[in-house]
């Protein structure tokens, strides 16, 4: 592997681990909202996350480059978004 390929392969394995961590520490909320408030579906919801993050992205100057977790979370919400549109497939 280049150094790019274990690069990616270790962020890939950073962002794994911190997305089972959280469905594990707070239950598979990002996919299966328990919608006390808000009758949205997932990938409404996970969209709505989505801009929020990029609207703190947007408002704070330099927050990339200080704020890595922003980045992580919106790695993962993308990601959480795209096993969300997977589940609304109709099944064949």
């Amino acid at each position: 592997m280049t150094e790019t390929q274990e690069a990616i392969k270790a962020i890939c394995e950073d962002v794994k681990a911190l997305l089972c961590y959280r469905n594990q520490k707070y239950g598979d909320s990002a996919l299966n909202p328990t919608r006390i408030f808000s009758k949205a579906n997932a990938v409404e919801q996970l969209l709505v996350r989505i801009d929020d993050k990029l609207n703190r992205i947007q408002k704070g100057a330099g927050l990339l480059a200080e704020d890595e977790d922003v980045v992580m979370d919106l790695i993962g919400y993308l990601i959480l978004l795209k096993i969300a549109f997977k589940r609304q497939e109709p099944k064949i």
